[in-house]
């Protein structure tokens, strides 16, 4: 009967240590903090983080330390407030950053009644030391992945256009790097910065050329702009991308965005990402035909928006439960006729109603757009999140490996209400008409939502709607057309100005190129190899494939 008592009080012993583990401990410490409204609360909060430092000594981490630091000092408790901070700053690392702890905007506010302590100057200058030791090495990583490079290509000693051309293509300079994360630092605006992450293959080869995919992260309304990141951003919700990018061998990229500052909305952080991978190209040897977006939620929506509004610099887009829509203009969904989209989407989604997104399908399916939509079902919207989404990864992965950029495809179509995107490919919208009648053809896509989801105390309800899938706030222009053997057949709708850009691989560089403009021959002549246009548009994009050596302007 002991036996078997000792063996019943055993799992009880193993239930109990379970229940209090360092990080529920923590956890509790955490919100009881959050929710004090005196000093009562706060000694709660202390004792627990205390409780869970003499129980889990080896589980101790940096928040855990950071906030009873905080409460020791709210509690004037100044000797333990200074020994959390001395084990804070020893256990710094370029991971944990714990000299951030001591260096915020927040010190004057978190650490009020420490800063007369003779003790607190000689921890603030510790913690400045290695805030500049940190940022030294990041100037000094950033400063070897820039090292070499396209920034070593003369193209003005190039005797003429045709010259500048081959040295572009032939290009093969790139210098080995010594690790494989980078944090690269990246203007924003004239004293804004923000951040990327870029993780290349264990083996980078600076000989051959790399795939590379951005991933854009959602929640930009709540994200700020951060001047570095670390290897955290690999784990957690991106595990899947860098486990299956390590075997593909793909370079991925972290950008950081906020809420003025990002993918979606407003616009003024849409330049971002053709930026960074400008950037990347000039330091890294990049596979120009294989450059890819994913994203999650807002960071879906920002892959599909480069898909509607600048898609040349990419070979395809993908999304994990996104809302396909342009959220600054119109969403001009033919525009996909050029590249493609894999959509991941699950029934349990608030952001996107599984409903509207089969009549997206049905709308996809209609126009023959090269669109996927897999769908999961019994799946929240932070579908990544859980490890019954891997299986999508090698999906993503291997379209990755099979999908090339169609550059010069020999069809196009391309809309927009604001000629800043006017550009695909090889096509240029440079003056819309907006007062003039649009073609018969020319027509907005959109459809019905009747139903959203939400949620409603932890409850997923479904409320009757009636909206637009899209918004159009302005008035659009058209131009879709065909090459062959040098004869270029297009048609514009509420454009009044137009370019087509030449590459050797479309045409016949010895022999005159035609131009028809809705049945109206609007030019003929020889193309050439336009020096200074080569030079310019390859410092524009720094691409060594896409490389256009004539403009014809064409005006009405």
């Amino acid at each position: 009967m002991k036996k078997y008592i000792s063996i019943v009080l055993l799992f009880i012993l193993i239930g109990q240590a379970k229940a209090q583990s360092y990080t529920k401990l923590a956890d509790s410490a955490l919100r009881i903090m959050w929710d004090a409204k005196d000093t009562v609360g706060y000694r709660q909060s202390l004792n627990l983080y205390q409780k869970a430092f003499q129980l889990y000594p080896k589980k101790v981490n940096a928040l855990g330390l950071y906030k009873a630091a905080v409460l020791a000092g709210e509690l004037k408790e100044l000797d333990k407030a200074f020994e959390y901070l001395e084990q804070l700053l020893a256990i710094n690392t370029t991971q944990t950053t714990t000299w951030s702890s001591l260096t915020s905007k927040y010190v004057q506010s978190e650490y009020k009644n420490l800063l007369d302590d003779k003790r607190w100057l000689a921890l603030a200058q510790k913690a400045q030391q290695m805030k500049a030791a940190f940022f030294k090495h990041l100037k000094d990583q950033q400063a070897a992945f820039e090292t070499g490079g396209l920034k070593q290509l003369d193209l003005t000693k190039a005797k003429d256009g045709q010259q500048a051309y081959q040295l572009i293509q032939s290009y093969q300079g790139f210098q080995h790097k010594k690790s494989v994360s980078y944090s690269i630092r990246f203007k924003v605006a004239d004293s804004t910065y923000t951040s990327y992450f870029v993780s290349l293959p264990r083996n980078y080869n600076p000989k051959k050329s790399y795939p590379v995919l951005f991933f854009l992260h959602g929640a930009v309304q709540g994200n700020s702009l951060s001047e570095f990141q670390n290897e955290s951003v690999l784990g957690d919700w991106n595990r899947y991308y860098t486990k299956y990018a390590a075997l593909n061998e793909v370079i991925m990229v972290y950008p950081k965005g906020s809420k003025k500052y990002n993918w979606m909305n407003p616009d003024d952080g849409f330049f971002m990402i053709p930026a960074m991978l400008k950037e990347i190209k000039q330091a890294i040897n990049v596979d120009d035909n294989k450059v890819f977006i994913t994203g999650h939620s807002n960071g879906a929506t920002g892959s599909f928006s480069y898909l509607m509004k600048q898609q040349s610099p990419f070979a395809g887009f993908y999304g994990f439960n996104t809302q396909p829509k342009v959220r600054t203009g119109g969403t001009f969904i033919r525009n996909i006729a050029n590249r493609s989209y894999f959509n991941v989407s699950t029934d349990e989604d608030y952001y996107y109603p599984p409903d509207a997104n089969d009549s997206l399908n049905v709308i996809m399916k209609s126009i023959k757009a090269d669109y996927q939509d897999h769908r999961y079902n019994g799946w929240p919207h932070w579908f990544p999140q859980f490890d019954e989404s891997e299986p999508v990864y090698p999906m993503i992965f291997k379209d990755i490996a099979t999908r090339n950029r169609p550059a010069f495809k020999p069809s196009i179509y391309w809309e927009c209400d604001d000629v800043k995107y006017g550009r695909a490919d090889w096509v240029q919208i440079n003056q819309l008409d907006t007062l003039s009648q649009p073609a018969a053809w020319h027509q907005n896509i959109n459809f019905n939502i009747y139903k959203l989801l939400s949620y409603k105390k932890d409850s997923l309800v479904t409320t009757d709607t009636l909206v637009k899938a899209f918004n159009f706030p302005r008035k659009s222009g058209v131009v879709k057309g065909t090459y062959q053997n040098n004869v270029f057949r297009l048609e514009t709708s509420a454009v009044k100005g137009i370019s087509v850009f030449i590459s050797p691989q479309m045409v016949d560089m010895n022999q005159p190129v035609t131009v028809y403009v809705n049945g109206v021959k609007k030019v003929s002549r020889k193309p050439i190899y336009n020096k200074e246009l080569i030079i310019a548009g390859f410092k524009d994009t720094y691409d060594r494939k896409a490389i256009w050596v004539d403009e014809l302007k064409i005006d009405f």
